[in-house]
């Protein structure tokens, strides 16, 4: 059975479902026997109390160095910092901490709303719907058509012509130095949803925390440094915190197969075929707060992040078994495909029948 349908001549729909929930189920117990699905509490206090530690050792800094065009170094650390401490955000709302799902909010709460000064309520119902049916079109919020176009059908019927449609063209090039507008775009959107309708759990507190955090860290910045050198500041933290958070979760589905609205498939098939990981060290392991290992993340979301290297041969040989495809590439490798896969679609806007990937799309529908 393949990506958009079941082959002619195959067995039937529903054994082919239940062969793929059995294989799920083999690949569970064989990791739950592992012991790799286990808390790591001495891992994350550590990190948490480090990151805590850098951040209050940058705030001093920051204060102490006072109004110099130095404070754009210290804009560019800080950028760094908050990604790393979204990535144990991101641990925290996946249950990857503690055992209880009231620690866990509450951790997500405090890292993500105090530390980070983001939303977690909205960007964990964001990013559910992405674990849910990633890749999927019309349900994977992360590949809706908006500055950038996933989806090659979308293309003719959204920008075809004028600046728009130089953009779109030209949009697998511009794609990294669109994301220096990424942090910006996430505070505002979580600052919509909590003060909006979107469906946050806890709003009263998302609201204190965040308007805590994003007033104080204004506050600071401004009562220190002139004006323009502010605003150079936050540009620069700003920029480089979204630049950073696209250059992590870019490689791990984009340039991946998109799934059509109405296909069903199963669990492990979904999840293995539509990730990406990046091959590499304990260094790219540091820089991508293990998202690097996306397929194995995507398996076992709540297995916590330093187990999921040692979990990684076990899925791959698995996958192996069964001759399920595992993608993996380097971190440039990624950032090439993802580049290559952004142009093509984009060139639709000028023949959408020069586009390979919508050509397969459309005779796979």
């Amino acid at each position: 059975m393949g990506a958009t349908g079941q082959a002619r001549g195959a067995a039937p729909a529903g054994s082919a479902r239940e062969r793929q929930v059995s294989d799920f189920t083999e690949l569970t117990r064989r990791v739950q026997e592992t012991g790799l699905m286990r808390r790591r509490h001495g891992y994350y206090w550590t990190r948490f109390l480090v990151l805590t530690a850098l951040l209050a050792g940058t705030l001093t800094a920051f204060v102490l160095v006072g109004p110099s065009w130095w404070q754009l170094v210290t804009a560019a650390v800080l950028a760094v910092l908050l990604g790393q401490v979204m990535f144990l955000g991101h641990d925290a709302a996946h249950r990857q901490i503690f055992e209880s799902g009231r620690w866990n909010d509450w951790s997500s709460l405090v890292i993500a709303n105090l530390y980070a000064g983001m939303s977690y309520g909205w960007w964990q119902h964001k990013h559910s719907r992405h674990h849910a049916k990633p890749n999927q079109i019309g349900a994977d919020p992360d590949i809706g058509t908006g500055a950038l176009v996933f989806d090659p059908d979308d293309v003719p019927a959204s920008r075809g012509s004028g600046l728009t449609g130089w953009f779109t063209r030209r949009q697998g090039w511009l794609f990294f130095p669109l994301l220096l507008l990424e942090g910006l775009n996430l505070h505002v959107s979580g600052v919509r949803t909590i003060f909006g309708r979107g469906p946050v759990k806890r709003r009263p507190v998302e609201i204190a925390f965040v308007t805590l955090r994003l007033g104080g860290y204004l506050a600071v910045v401004f009562w220190v440094l002139p004006w323009g050198m502010a605003l150079a500041f936050l540009g620069v933290q700003l920029g480089l915190f979204g630049l950073y958070m696209g250059a992590v979760f870019a490689p791990n589905h984009k340039g991946m197969p998109l799934v059509p609205r109405d296909a069903k498939i199963g669990f492990l098939q979904r999840q293995v075929l539509m990730s990406r990981n990046v091959s590499g060290g304990r260094l790219v392991d540091l820089f991508m707060g293990g998202l690097n290992f996306q397929v194995e993340h995507h398996l076992f979301p709540s297995m916590p992040r330093p187990n999921l290297r040692k979990v990684q041969p076990a899925v791959r040989a698995f996958c192996a078994e069964r001759g399920i495809p595992y993608a993996e590439a380097t971190l440039l490798q990624s950032y090439a495909i993802v580049v290559r896969h952004l142009n093509r679609v984009g060139l639709a806007a000028a023949d959408p029948f020069q586009c390979p990937l919508a050509t397969e799309l459309r005779s796979a529908r």
